[in-house]
């Protein structure tokens, strides 16, 4: 009896573990597109890289185009999406290594490398002149591209960017802990249920959904080892210098919460910038545009109507 019991949990534990080790398998990106593509979707190919890009919205309307944090990817725009493309032309994409657009060819994720290789998309899908938005990694590739192509840039919308450096990171690359290379690249479900939850002010709002996505990006072959490269890759030298050159219009959102990127770096940018709002997000943590959807995109509608 007692081997008869012995041999039943052995395959129980087996089982388990075949099961947990299939869990973690990279996705392969035809599988991921099933569930995400949507009619808005498309892929665009620049200088023989992939990009997924979502557009929505009148085609000859004014364009904003939204650039998604870490990790992350374009579906982090959607409520804002939802109540600006009935008079705006919304344009999002996922990064490279990120989402569906999948990991570069040529290996180069540094802050400089995919503002350059934004600046290639954008010739593609974007106007002349266009509102350019971005959240946290986001917002940094937004400002970046913002102080090299003024011209282009007609409003500047940042959600908790980064550019300031925080204790331990600064123009050098820092090596990234175990636990972020364990979490970027197994994507545990566990795991991503944690991370998400410290990113807002109330962790009820995180929706399966939004899980079950950001799983499924992260489980896309090949973006695991992407992400951890743009880790190795990253840097934050003094942003003051590059911010004080910009004088495009801008708009600085940031919650009241955020310990991602602490709100105390909002006036920092502000001060900086020389032709900025800053507004403070009660009850927002660092996805704020997710978390206060409405607050959020009414403060950005009014940042894009002129005034009488």
């Amino acid at each position: 009896m007692l081997l008869r019991i012995f041999g039943g949990l052995l395959l129980l534990i087996v089982a388990a573990i075949a099961f947990t080790a299939w869990s973690l398998q990279p996705l392969n990106t035809d599988a991921v597109e099933v569930d995400w593509m949507t009619r808005d979707d498309r892929f665009v190919t620049v200088d023989g890289e992939r990009w997924r890009v979502r557009e929505s919205g009148p085609e000859n309307a004014p364009a904003v185009v939204l650039i998604h944090g870490f990790s992350h990817s374009l579906e982090v725009w959607e409520a804002w999406s939802n109540q600006l493309d009935d008079r705006y032309r919304i344009i999002r994409f996922d990064l490279p290594g990120h989402g569906l657009t999948g990991p570069r060819t040529d290996g180069a994720y540094g802050v400089g490398d995919t503002v350059a290789q934004i600046n290639a998309l954008f010739d593609e899908i974007a106007p002349e002149r266009f509102t350019l938005g971005g959240h946290s990694l986001g917002g940094l590739l937004a400002w970046r591209y913002t102080v090299d192509h003024p011209d282009r840039v007609s409003g500047l919308i940042l959600v908790s960017p980064g550019g300031y450096p925080n204790p331990g990171m600064d123009n050098k690359p820092v090596p990234a802990p175990g636990a972020t290379r364990a979490y970027l690249t197994r994507a545990h479900k566990p795991d991503i249920q944690t991370v998400t939850a410290t990113l807002y002010a109330d962790p009820s709002r995180v929706t399966s959904e939004q899980l079950d996505r950001i799983r499924a990006m992260l489980r896309v072959e090949g973006n695991g080892p992407a992400l951890m490269m743009q880790v190795a890759q990253f840097t934050l030298p003094d942003p003051v210098p590059m911010l004080s050159r910009i004088t495009t219009p801008a708009l600085i959102i940031w919650g009241d919460s955020d310990t991602m990127i602490p709100p105390t770096h909002g006036p920092r940018f502000d001060a900086a910038l020389t032709n900025s709002r800053l507004l403070l997000i009660r009850s927002a943590g660092h996805m704020a545009m997710e978390e206060q959807p409405e607050i959020t995109a009414r403060a950005v509608l009014k940042f894009l109507t002129p005034p009488d």
